[in-house]
């Protein structure tokens, strides 16, 4: 396992830890700021998921149908891990819920940190196609 490897799998832990914290140890707020700092933290948390577990799929090299294919896997499985951790949410009794809200903060928030990896591809290749003779 590489080094983006390392960095994905230990960023999965982190959330994975941070999902499975009971609900009796979660900070209470009112429901109204909880709910807009909630999804946000959800769709930050997967952007990053994403992009590391892209970058360990596949290095950001110019762009080729490998890693397309690479980046798609990795897209798939954060979505499935987001899924998952919700349903664990949902089915161990922690005084949590599964919220598909969440998980759809969790879906964008995937699409968001591969449109990133994207443009910083396509920012790249148009950089290197500028120099090359």
């Amino acid at each position: 396992m590489g080094r983006h490897g390392r960095r994905a799998a230990l960023w999965a832990l982190m959330i994975l830890v941070l999902c499975l914290i009971p609900g009796k140890d979660l900070p209470e707020w009112h429901w109204f700021d909880l709910l807009d700092l909630d999804k946000a933290v959800h769709f930050a948390l997967f952007a990053v998921q994403a992009v590391l577990t892209a970058l360990a799929f596949h290095p950001l090299t110019p762009r080729t149908t490998e890693r397309a294919k690479a980046w798609g896997w990795a897209f798939a499985t954060c979505v499935v891990y987001g899924g998952l951790l919700e349903v664990m949410q949902g089915a161990l009794l922690m005084g949590r819920t599964a919220d598909i809200t969440d998980f759809v903060a969790n879906t964008l928030g995937c699409v968001a940190g591969l449109v990133y990896l994207h443009r910083r591809a396509a920012k790249a290749g148009s950089a290197s196609a500028r120099t090359d003779p």
